[in-house]
């Protein structure tokens, strides 16, 4: 392969095939590179034709180039912005927790009625 393309270099190439694994990019006539689907987008991917089809055109970036075998490893994702996280939830509380919290003043007024019902059913 020719010292024409580096790491790091942002190319456009066109989609020539697409397998479940990846998307084939045709960077020129000789060249040709592939977009893993882990750097197609952040997030999950269940199916590239969803993001990606064959004839698009696409600017990728090059994330490695393998001299021995000739392969060129590229991104989308490299070149799109880093979604925002979302703030940080606070800790859920446990369900006893919510219990003791929220709940007990109704178990009080439960507990505290029974002996008024008790005394009304006549059992005492």
């Amino acid at each position: 392969m020719s010292n024409k393309y580096k790491v790091g270099d942002i190319v456009s190439g066109k989609v020539t095939g697409i397998q479940p694994y990846g998307a084939f990019v045709a960077l020129d006539a000789n060249t040709q590179g592939l977009v893993h689907i882990s750097e197609i987008t952040y997030g999950f991917v269940k199916s590239i034709t969803d993001h990606l089809n064959v004839g698009d055109i696409v600017r990728v970036k090059i994330l490695d180039i393998a001299d021995n075998d000739e392969k060129i490893s590229l991104s989308l994702r490299a070149l799109q912005a880093k979604p925002i996280k979302r703030k940080e939830q606070l800790p859920r509380k446990s369900l006893q927790d919510r219990v003791d919290e929220k709940d007990s003043v109704g178990f009080n007024s439960l507990k505290e009625k029974l002996g008024e019902w008790i005394e009304e059913s006549g059992l005492n």
